[in-house]
């Protein structure tokens, strides 16, 4: 099982992010992630990026359930006092 750390550096490793949070629940994890990457992708693609990040997880069984609220930098600083 990996743990909530682990989850943020893979996805550190692979999208240049000013912020993340993951709050990992057994195999279900909500995750908030802001990256200056996200400027001019649709909500599709956002999510694209970040699966990529997860599929070995998920693969395996290691994550069921994976919830995203994904924002841009700008973004962000409209949104971070509802998370």
């Amino acid at each position: 099982m990996s743990s909530s750390d682990q989850i943020k550096q893979l996805i550190g490793d692979a999208i240049e992010t000013q912020h993340i949070i993951a709050d990992l629940n057994g195999a279900n994890i909500n995750l908030v992630v802001v990256s200056k990457q996200f400027e001019g992708l649709s909500s599709v693609k956002k999510q694209q990026m970040v699966y990529a990040c997860l599929n070995d997880l998920i693969a395996s069984g290691d994550l069921h359930a994976v919830t995203m609220k994904l924002y841009t930098a700008a973004e962000w600083e409209k949104a971070k006092h509802l998370v």
